[in-house]
């Protein structure tokens, strides 16, 4: 395989406590925990700094496009000879691999854990293989290019237990889809904010659509692109609504989920949060102050590595 070309970085962050409503098959209720702002607190008082790498190698997915990616490594990788649990950790439209340490914490969040994190780029591909233009590839890319690259090239745990996927926004949809539909790699799912109804668009609400068309044309224009036609069956095995009801409970990977009050896509996440209830999933699902922005995802960052660290064995 290529060398992989390399860039450093280092960005700092902040916490916060809030409540939760819990799903746990048996309808929703509401429940004020403190929050593990505190969880990451042994490395906020000791590291003003954390250090990411930027990589990129050739997608084959991706027509052999060079593609890059942030990767954040345990603070002990290079002395430790053991293998790390991976986080992959994904963007939301219009922005790319470099959000994650621009606009949060997360490179100060993650020294308090075990783990390797992974931020890949992928345009606004909604990460499925994209409908109008075959070469774009970017759920094989994600799947069958970049996990085995990372696999191969970083000390991992190479297996669902020691594996986890969470976005937001566009990102959000993209982790609920790739951890449902390849629940054999991922033993936690999250989604921020998550579009969850891009695939099939009959449940989102007519008014946000509406928005989305007047507001942001492109946005519509790449909804359209990438999941094809709205009569494309392929949009039906995109749907994270559809691929929940055909998992079994030993399939079924941890689901934490989030969104502000006012985001425009609450009431997607709510009916999302209401199938699971009625199918008896157990999850985790959050409400918080805010809307679909910065804020709230860099605040609810911080739960999502204390919940999913435990499962894929970030001690």
């Amino acid at each position: 395989m290529p060398s992989p070309s390399r860039a450093r970085g280092a960005l700092n962050g902040t916490g916060q406590s809030e409540c939760a409503h819990i799903g746990l098959g048996k309808g929703i209720v509401w429940v004020c925990a403190l929050l593990v702002a505190a969880f990451a607190w042994p490395c906020m008082a000791n590291a003003q700094e954390a250090v990411y790498e930027t990589v990129q190698f050739k997608a084959a997915h991706l027509g052999g496009k060079r593609v890059s990616f942030n990767l954040i490594l345990p603070r002990d990788y290079a002395s430790h000879q053991g293998n790390f649990p991976v986080l992959y950790l994904l963007h939301g439209y219009a922005g790319n691999y470099t959000d994650w340490v621009r606009l949060t914490g997360i490179a100060r969040y993650a020294c308090a854990y075990e783990e390797i994190i992974v931020m890949p780029d992928a345009e606004n591909g909604w990460y499925v293989n994209n409908y109008a233009d075959p070469s774009m590839q970017w759920e094989s890319y994600v799947i069958d290019d970049l996990i085995p690259y990372v696999d191969s090239h970083y000390r991992t745990v190479a297996e669902r237990g020691g594996r986890a996927i969470a976005g937001l926004s566009m990102g959000g949809y993209g982790a609920l889809y790739l951890g449902l539909k390849y629940r054999n790699l991922f033993s936690a799912v999250a989604s921020l904010s998550g579009v969850v109804a891009s695939a099939e668009l009959a449940r989102r609400d007519p008014e946000v659509w509406k928005m989305i068309g007047e507001k942001m044309p492109k946005m519509k224009k790449t909804l359209l692109d990438d999941f094809g036609p709205l009569s494309n069956p392929a949009r039906k095995r995109e749907d994270p609504f559809r691929l929940i009801r055909a998992l079994a409970p030993q399939e079924r990977p941890a689901l934490f989920f989030a969104i502000g009050e006012s985001d425009p896509f609450l009431q997607e996440n709510r009916k999302f949060a209401a199938l699971l209830s009625s199918l008896k999933i157990p999850y985790r699902y959050r409400e918080v102050p805010g809307g679909h922005e910065w804020k709230v995802w860099d605040e609810e960052i911080q739960p999502v590595l204390a919940l999913e660290a435990p499962i894929i064995g970030a001690r």
